[in-house]
């Protein structure tokens, strides 16, 4: 069972979180409650496995980017932990995440590189690259953006 105020914490950190330097203070006010009640009430939820994680999504072309690309890489196993805060550690590089490969795909690591054209994309990944001693990798430039949108729980839920 979930309490009115985890409730409406889930249904605040479906949506946007503001990029200010109190973002829960903002959307606790939202909901009704106080900061420390907002963050309790989320550190609960995260205890328990109700909320497992918070994603981000970049709007590059809002940000400046003109160009976007996937990497795909491959990368043995006993190195991912370290290849992936390498990658991560790229001011251009906006996510970096561990994915379980299949025979057809043997690709087990992931980045999402930004820059201002796609030739600035494949220099960023070749100096990935070399700082990691990686070199089986493909991008995957995106070409089209489609409608991103977030699970809404509880958006208008006034009952229990």
């Amino acid at each position: 069972m979930l309490s009115e105020t985890e409730k409406k914490v889930i249904a605040a950190v479906g949506g946007d979180i503001p990029v200010t330097p109190r973002p829960f203070l903002e959307l606790a006010r939202e909901a009704g409650v106080t900061e420390e009640a907002f963050l309790e009430a989320l550190r609960g939820l995260i205890a328990r496995g109700v909320i497992r994680r918070f994603g981000a999504t970049l709007r590059h072309q809002q940000s400046g980017y003109r160009a976007n690309a996937m990497g795909a890489w491959r990368v043995p196993e006993e190195r991912v932990e370290e290849v992936g805060g390498a990658f991560a550690s790229f001011r251009e590089v906006s996510h970096c995440y561990r994915r379980t490969p299949l025979p057809a795909w043997p690709y087990n690591l992931y980045t999402m590189i930004h820059a201002d054209d796609e030739e600035a994309c494949r220099a960023i990944a070749r100096r990935m690259a070399e700082a990691a001693a990686v070199s089986d990798y493909l991008l995957l430039f995106s070409r089209e953006e489609l409608k991103k949108t977030s699970m809404a729980y509880f958006a208008n839920d006034e009952s229990d």
